[in-house]
Order: structure tokens, then C-alpha cells, then sequence
């Protein structure tokens, strides 16, 4: 799947431009839906299991169903595996008006080498190992009678940290003129969510955070209709780790996935670090870690007095496992499970092997610079070789000289980070859509991973460049795709210029603003050397797990 280049003089031509899940849901009766009104005259929505009241935000127009359970607490036995659907709990009315608890975080590896190395604290935060819910919004204070494609906002992170309450569903409702129906979900983090080894394989799931990901969908597509959303219209949408989750998800069962459970995806940094088969060395010694730091290493069955060991000692665990990782890495993320995910991602897509029918991909100009130790760079060979310790001395040297022209050691070591992680792998999933699928890169100095999201979610903080015409631009391409699968079909109208397909000319819509702090958006072709550098991270997979 070599990456295809364009010759400059066509460059300067160019204008503007699963799982089988235990308890499989099945698809909402497409009939009319009937549901009630408490006192405060919110809908009541009928769950089957459970019955949930919502609040009305009048502000903005948007009805809230905040903190509703999606499967069943995954704690004790349940620890370690697959989700399951949640107890019959239908008897009362449950306010669905406060955000859910977050599942248990832990903080970014900050060591100088890659060993793992325990230290023992953990950030204050109140969190819970039963987690698994999700908001839902829908437009007015009334059930949509016109079903309306749907959203799923995947929560980035690194797969070990965030939440559905860091989000206002509002921001997006208004972005999208209330098109839409909104969901945001939350999933097991760190070693709750991504324990690996071959014990886990034994006696219990591999990749739970991304098996609660799977069964939200499936509630999703069972649940939405009675929400007003349209349950063959849902596209899924990430940033950073949720981001790659959504690659997850495209890949997952090599594309074979029944029922589909979305059709659309769209992702914002797509995350890819290193992904190995659940029983290599790697994932083997971090699930040695956890035992040993639990002690249950004398135990003749260590999983099982895993499960015993109080949610509170566990996380402390995971956070200090995720500390003494790497600078700027991320310890606790998807494997290769055989079952869901049945071979290394990179190959899932050359083989066009996924699910989903549409795609649309933004990158940020800078998405390695905050993983790497800006005061403390690394000859580039050595820098190479630390971040995948599976390369040689060969792999090593080639990554030198591809980056050797390219700056300083620093400025080498942000683009290997950046190139390989994240700007790569996504330029390999547009390649797996070659006819549904466009690209963009978000410019904005200083464009860090990240510096996108107060775009998207404008409560979060107000953005660098508060310029209403290129907000209205950069958010409305993801919000027309939602709604029609491609962005050229404006909900309202932007400056944004035509979008061509990626496969047409490798162009992309670079969103940026002039020195005179005027909107800058137009077409660009990708550079060759960009595409050059993912050819070479695309032929070391094997090495660098992905």
C-alpha cells in the first residue's frame, strides 16, 4: 500500500479545492416510538432495562440524557471482561441529569528511558471502575419525529485517561444546527480497560476498553430511534486515542462486523503506538508488572487474585506503571487479540479489510512536540530505537538518515513521534477508503496534538484563532459529513473551498490563518517527502507493532 506520490508539475496545477458481543442488541423497530413525560415535561425514554428523565437545556435548545448505563458494572468477576448488558433496574424513574463518574485514569509515561519503573502516587481524582455509561442529546425538548443521523464521540487520551464530562454535547448540537442526535461515550482506561498476556486471553477478554466501545454501539444502534436518531446514519468520531479507537473499530474482525454498526468515521490525530500480538514480550512483561505490584505473583491463578485486589490498590498500580513509561508514551493500549482484532491494523487496511463506508481525517501541522522532551532531544537513531524496541541497529540507521535533512535533533525527534504515531497511520486509513475518504490538517500555530478539540468543543476554552468564519469552516466539514458523508454538502455555507477526495490528487484542505489573522483555508497537495516517510514507517509494521 506504497503511498502514491505526486509529480510537482501536477502539484502546481492544482486548484481549490466484532467480538461476537454475549448479548447481541438487536436493531430498533423503525415504528413509531412511544415514551412519557414526568413533571418537568422532559421526556421519559423507555430503555427496557432502565427508564431515564433528561433535562432541557433551554439555552441551547437541547434535550441532555446525562450519565445513562450502558452494561453492567465491570467489577469484580466481571473484571477483565467483555461487557455485559446491565441488570433489569426499570422499576423507577432515573434522573439521567448528572455526568457520569470517569473510569480510573492514569498520567502519561514521563521516564528517560523505556523500563518500566514503579513509583508510587497517583493524581487525586475521584473515579470509579464502574463507568460504563454515556450522554445522549437530541434537538428541542422533544423526541425529533424525522429520525436524524447520529453522532458517537469517542473520548481521547491515550487509553488511559478522559471522560464523557470533559465534552458538552451542546457545542456540537449547536455546531450542527440541531441536524443531529449526539452520543458520548465512556470505556475502561489503562489497565482496566487494556490488561494484556496470554492469562487474559485464558480467562477473560483482551481489549476490554474497546469491547465497551463496541457494545455502546450496539446499544446505539438498538436504543437511538427511541432518542429520534437514525440508527443506520451513525458515524463515529474521535480525536487522539479515541481517534484510534475509530481505527480500531474500522479494522475490527478484518471488516467483517455484524451487524455494521456505523457508516461513516471521521478522526481528528489518529493514535497508533505500538500494537502487539497480546502474548509477546512486551505485553507478557507489563502484565508481570501488574502482578508483581499487586502481589499476587505466588498465586497459582494470578488473574483471578487480580480480580480480588480493590479498585483503589489497582489504580494506584496504574498509575504508577503508566509513570515509568517512556517520555511522552502510553503503556496500556489495544493488542492484538486474534478475535477483534485479528492482525496488525496496518495490514487490516492494505488489505481493505474494514468496516464503515466513509472517511474524513484531520491531522494537526505538529502532532509530536508535547510527547517529546523538549528540553532533553536524542540523536535521532537513538530516539528511533527507544520509542520501538524492536528495531535494529539497521532500522535505526535508516530512520537517521530519513530525518537527518530535516532539522535539528529536536526538531527530529517531534516529526519520528509525529510521522509515525499519528500523521502516518492516518494517511494509511485514507488510502483503505479510496473513494469516500478526505483529508485536512489543522495549521493553527502553534498546532500541537490536541489544539483542535476548543474548536469542536468551544466551552472547553476559547480558541487560539476566535475568528467566526474559520470556525463556522473547520467545524462545519465535520458536521456536513455526519449528516451526508461528504463535507462538500454544507449544512450552512463556509469558506471552505471544494474538498476533493485525498485519492484524486493526494491534496488536503489545510485550515490556517494569514499574518494578518485573516482565515487561510484552501486546498494543498500532501508534500512527497511526508508520503515518503510513511512509506518507510508503513514497510518497519512489523517492528514498530503497528
Amino acid at each position: 500500500m506504497a503511498l502514491q506520490l505526486i509529480p510537482a508539475t501536477k502539484m502546481t496545477i492544482l486548484g481549490f479545492t466484532a467480538l461476537a458481543v454475549l448479548l447481541p442488541f438487536a436493531l430498533a423497530s423503525p415504528s413509531p416510538l412511544i415514551y412519557s413525560r414526568g413533571s418537568n415535561a422532559v421526556p421519559i425514554i423507555d430503555l427496557g432495562y432502565a427508564k431515564y428523565q433528561g433535562v432541557f437545556d433551554s439555552l441551547n435548545n437541547v434535550t441532555n440524557y446525562l450519565g445513562m448505563r450502558y452494561a453492567a458494572p465491570p467489577t469484580g468477576e466481571l473484571r477483565f471482561r467483555a461487557p455485559q448488558a446491565p441488570a433489569n433496574d426499570d422499576s423507577v424513574v432515573q434522573q439521567a441529569d448528572t455526568e457520569p463518574i470517569p473510569c480510573f485514569q492514569a498520567p502519561t509515561g514521563s521516564a528517560p528511558t523505556n523500563p518500566l519503573e514503579a513509583i508510587n502516587k497517583r493524581q487525586s481524582a475521584t473515579e470509579t471502575e464502574d463507568c460504563l455509561f454515556l450522554n445522549t442529546y437530541f434537538p428541542g425538548d422533544t423526541v425529533p419525529d424525522k429520525p436524524l443521523p447520529v453522532l458517537v464521540w469517542i473520548h481521547g487520551g491515550g487509553y488511559i485517561a478522559g471522560d464523557a464530562a470533559q465534552f458538552t454535547g451542546s457545542d456540537i448540537m449547536t455546531e450542527a444546527h440541531n441536524e443531529i442526535v449526539l452520543v458520548i461515550i465512556q470505556y475502561r482506561l489503562g489497565l482496566f480497560g487494556f490488561l494484556p498476556g496470554s492469562e487474559v486471553k485464558e480467562d477473560g477478554d483482551l481489549n476490554a476498553g474497546l469491547l465497551d466501545q463496541d457494545f455502546a454501539l450496539r446499544w446505539v444502534r438498538s436504543h437511538i430511534s427511541k432518542f429520534g436518531g437514525d440508527p443506520t446514519k451513525v458515524t463515529i468520531w474521535g480525536e487522539s486515542a479515541g481517534a484510534g479507537s475509530v481505527l480500531q473499530h474500522i479494522v475490527a474482525q478484518d471488516g467483517q462486523t455484524s451487524p455494521q454498526l456505523f457508516r461513516g468515521a471521521m478522526t481528528s490525530s489518529t493514535f497508533l503506538p505500538s500494537q502487539y500480538l497480546y502474548n509477546d514480550t512486551i505485553p507478557e512483561s507489563l502484565y508481570s508488572e501488574v502482578v508483581a505490584q499487586t502481589n499476587c505473583t505466588s498465586t497459582a491463578d494470578s488473574l483471578a487474585c487480580l480480580r480480588s485486589v480493590d479498585a483503589n490498590t489497582l489504580g494506584t498500580v496504574n498509575s504508577n506503571i503508566n509513570l515509568g513509561g517512556f517520555f511522552g508514551t502510553f503503556l496500556f493500549v489495544p493488542v492484538i487479540d486474534g478475535s477483534f482484532i485479528r492482525q496488525r491494523p496496518i495490514e487490516s487496511l492494505k488489505q481493505g479489510k474494514v468496516n464503515g463506508k466513509a472517511l474524513l481525517s484531520i491531522t494537526n501541522t505538529n502532532e509530536g512536540n508535547i510527547f517529546v522532551n523538549q528540553a532533553d532531544p536524542m540523536n535521532a537513531s537513538i530516539y528511533a530505537s527507544t520509542l520501538f524496541p524492536k528495531f535494529g541497529p539497521q532500522q535505526a540507521e535508516q530512520t537517521a538518515q530519513l530525518y537527518a535533512d530535516l532539522g535539528t535533533p529536536l526538531v527530529q525527534n517531534n516529526l519520528i513521534m509525529g510521522d509515525s504515531i499519528f500523521i502516518c497511520p492516518t494517511f494509511y486509513l485514507l488510502s483503505a477508503f479510496p473513494k469516500s475518504s478526505w483529508k485536512g490538517q489543522f495549521a493553527i500555530p502553534p498546532a500541537i496534538h490536541g489544539e483542535d478539540l476548543t474548536y469542536y468543543f468551544t466551552s472547553q476554552g476559547t480558541p487560539s484563532f476566535n475568528n467566526t468564519q474559520f470556525l463556522q469552516a473547520f467545524q462545519g466539514g465535520f458536521l456536513a459529513f455526519v449528516v451526508s458523508q461528504n463535507p462538500n454538502d454544507k449544512i450552512v455555507p463556509t469558506i471552505t473551498p471544494s474538498w476533493e477526495l485525498y485519492s484524486e490528487a493526494n491534496t488536503e484542505i489545510l485550515f490556517n490563518q494569514t499574518v494578518g489573522n485573516e482565515p487561510d483555508v484552501q486546498v494543498t497537495p500532501i508534500p512527497n517527502g511526508q508520503l515518503s516517510r510513511c512509506n518507510f514507517w508503513e514497510s518497519v509494521g512489523a517492528l514498530t507493532g503497528q
